[in-house]
């Protein structure tokens, strides 16, 4: 199928939404799909927190997210530690993981799948300034680099974070940053893990100053991950989440930046569309020209972190093939 074909032929997908969140009608083939990959640099992968309020609700086991993936197109997958309740609550950790990888690994061989990344969250803030905190966060991190290996991951995303609430100083979140990076960097080194900062809030968001750490570090398995939509420099009250942002970077002076040190990974992230298709907070077709120029090669994992469609609503499912289509019409 020509891609010209395959992208015109999409409407009739509609978005009907059943109470498990997709019906067959939505459900476009992966063969055609892929074939549009077929000699293309640039590919199209799932992360996994764009099905989070269907997994967080208990509406789905994160376990099913394979399966939809690949009914859905996706040829690789990119997982979130958090999602996953029984590893992260488990008071034996190390054996839930081995329980993750043996699941994770047949899943990805039963659904023809690459495992591209694991997003590391809530195992300790690395940037901050207690010390004994920070290095406990380090070590971790060191696990979920094993995971990834064993999973054939080539990464795992990090956040250099300060503890929310917390006022930062720009001097003492660079001197944390380099530590922990260079650290969980030095033990990925031998298990082939990449490394990747995510520009996911506070300091992390100014694309200059992660550009200077990430120099500094200077090790080749350390880079970026650049997201579409994560530029909130402060936020009120100094919060990680969910105040007012007060200061926000450029997204695409930032993009442009983070594309100099980015190992093959891009998260477009999204929320609301109109009903033409378009992402309204973002400008995807700026954003894609940017990725392009720097002659980007890998995959720009879909991220839908909720919104709405032409005013309405949107599930998890319909965001996510609303955020694959408008990417398949603009890579």
């Amino acid at each position: 199928m020509k891609r010209k074909d395959f992208i015109s032929n999409m409407a009739f997908a509609g978005f009907g939404i059943s109470a498990f969140g997709f019906n067959s009608k939505e459900i476009i083939g992966s063969k055609g799909i892929h074939d549009i990959f077929k000699n293309n640099n640039i590919k199209i992968s799932l992360a996994q927190w764009s099905l989070h309020n269907m997994i967080n609700s208990g509406e789905i086991s994160p376990y099913d997210f394979p399966k939809l993936a690949a009914k859905w197109g996706f040829s690789g997958i990119e997982h979130v530690n958090a999602l996953y309740h029984d590893v992260m609550k488990s008071k034996n950790k190390n054996l839930a993981l081995k329980s993750f990888i043996k699941k994770n690994n047949q899943l990805a061989k039963n659904y023809d799948l690459k495992n591209l990344m694991i997003m590391i969250d809530d195992e300790g803030d690395l940037s901050t300034n207690t010390k004994n905190d920070r290095i406990k966060a380090i070590k971790n991190h060191f696990p979920w680099v094993e995971t990834a290996a064993a999973m054939g991951c080539n990464s795992i995303r990090i956040n250099l974070f300060v503890p929310s609430g917390q006022a930062y100083n720009v001097n003492d979140w660079k001197d944390t940053s380099i530590e922990s990076l260079s650290k969980i960097g030095e033990y990925a080194e031998s298990y082939g893990i990449n490394i990747l900062v995510e520009n996911h809030g506070g300091l992390s968001s100014n694309a200059k100053l992660l550009i200077e750490v990430i120099n500094i570090v200077d090790k080749n398995n350390c880079g970026t991950l650049p997201d579409f939509g994560n530029f909130c420099v402060r936020r009120e009250d100094n919060e990680r989440w969910d105040k007012t942002c007060l200061e926000e970077y450029d997204k695409y002076t930032g993009m442009d930046e983070l594309m100099h040190k980015n190992l093959g990974s891009v998260s477009a992230k999204s929320y609301d569309f109109d009903n033409q298709g378009n992402e309204t907070s973002l400008d995807y077709s700026r954003m894609v020209k940017i990725i392009k120029k720097h002659n980007f090669s890998g995959y720009i994992g879909v991220e839908y972190g909720g919104g709405e469609y032409g005013g309405i609503p949107m599930s998890d499912p319909k965001g996510t093939i609303a955020t694959r289509d408008l990417l398949l019409k603009l890579i």
